[in-house]
């Protein structure tokens, strides 16, 4: 996973971190300009994602609404849980790292 280089902030190994296979996707699809639920996901949490060092390009404007009509195509029933869900692996991944970072 790439980290942003300087600023002299650790990086943090990802693997086995909750939710780390689909916010490194997340941040292949960014950079690539991908509109993706990953991408989506890693665009609401890329203020937070870059304090933690990760290398975030420019993330999509509004991801919260583009995530949860992107979920709505699926079944606008099931749209509103599937967010909820992916927002706390969001949370989750970005709380786990941050204590990785920390023990580094």
């Amino acid at each position: 996973m790439r980290h942003r280089s300087g600023d002299n902030i650790v990086p943090v190994e990802t693997e086995g971190l909750p939710g780390a296979d689909l916010v490194e996707e997340g941040l292949a699809d960014v950079s690539r300009g991908v509109e993706s639920v990953p991408s989506l996901l890693v665009s609401i949490g890329a203020p937070r994602l870059r304090l933690l060092g990760f290398e975030v390009p420019a993330a999509f404007p509004r991801a919260e609404e583009r995530l949860y009509a992107l979920l709505g195509r699926d079944g606008a029933d099931a749209a509103h849980g599937r967010y909820n869900a992916l927002v706390r692996t969001l949370v989750s991944f970005e709380r786990a790292a941050a204590v990785r970072r920390r023990a580094a």
